[in-house]
């Protein structure tokens, strides 16, 4: 018969296990991150007062990309700072910076785009207000906010959108309501995210993470070659996105765009595949690989894809 003492390590091992083996799923699943880039998103909204919407938006939906874990973010909305030191960095007038080099951008593999088509609440129910000097109100009323956004992801080579979807968020509100009208919503602060239009932002945007979330996972993490040396060859996927030691990668020779000659709109590029590398050196940003499979005329510019 088994002792009490027998019986909890039995269960202790059990979970224990159960446990190991989450984790296991769950780093499987990860697999190498993708880098995306979000937009400003477009405002369609007829919120009164709320011009910053959607830069409001797209931050929100950056910071929440990248508290997942599941991507590597890059804030397209910054980058015109960016190019614009780059460009005083080539003047002469400021001191050179390895920082801010010309062309030197991290390209993203998907861009997010937004637009945003509802954002709203409206009161329902009885109840009294009282307008206060200064914006402020008191109140009563029960209400119901709801926001509306549209996401695409396009594919940054050919220009595609790879999908679109529309995600939403509401959240009631009821009892007694102290508001404050300024003609603007400032997203970063508690007390906006505690409103019922700051928390259905927060569903409409958890909504989008788990929608582009879903829609990356079966598309292959695709990088470039950075530098091919004999049978070295140095990759842009690096700790950051996710690559570990023993990674293989297909390479792709990139040739010419094709154009759709009626509209100019960019297809795609025709590809051939010339090779096969396995990662032995993992740094933060890049990794070094050896070649495994073909590899004649392996050159910095190649597209590497993940097996």
């Amino acid at each position: 018969m088994m002792t009490k003492a027998k019986c909890r390590k039995t269960i202790l091992l059990t979970l224990t296990g159960l446990i190991l083996s989450c984790v296991l799923m769950l780093s499987a699943e990860a697999g190498h991150k993708k880098i995306v880039a979000v937009s400003s998103f477009e405002n369609k909204t007829t919120y009164s007062g709320q011009q910053n919407l959607g830069d409001g938006m797209a931050d929100q939906l950056t910071d929440a990309l990248m508290q997942s874990g599941q991507f590597v973010v890059l804030e397209r909305q910054t980058l015109g700072d960016v190019f614009e030191e780059q460009d005083l960095a080539q003047t002469g007038r400021m001191a050179k910076s390895k920082s801010a080099r010309t062309g030197k951008a991290t390209s993203a593999q998907v861009l997010v785009k937004g637009t945003v088509t509802e954002f709203e609440e409206q009161s329902g129910g009885s109840g009294t207000g009282v307008k206060l000097p200064f914006g402020v109100s008191l109140g009563g009323k029960k209400g119901e906010a709801h926001v509306g956004v549209i996401i695409r992801l396009i594919d940054t080579t050919t220009g595609q959108v790879l999908d679109s979807q529309r995600v939403e968020g509401k959240a009631k509100s009821g009892g007694f309501k102290l508001g404050l009208d300024i003609g603007g919503v400032d997203f970063g602060t508690d007390s906006f995210k505690k409103t019922p239009l700051g928390k259905a932002m927060q569903i409409a945007i958890d909504n989008a993470v788990a929608f582009i979330a879903a829609k990356l996972k079966d598309i292959p993490f695709q990088g470039s070659v950075i530098k091919a040396s004999g049978s070295d060859v140095y990759i842009s996927a690096g700790e950051r996105t996710g690559a570990a030691v023993g990674d293989t990668f297909a390479v792709y020779s990139v040739g010419e765009e094709l154009i759709d000659p009626d509209t100019g709109e960019l297809l795609g590029s025709e590809e051939e595949k010339i090779g096969t590398v396995k990662i032995y050196s993992v740094s933060e940003k890049y990794s070094k690989a050896k070649v495994t499979d073909g590899g004649t005329g392996i050159k910095k510019g190649d597209v590497i894809r993940h097996q």
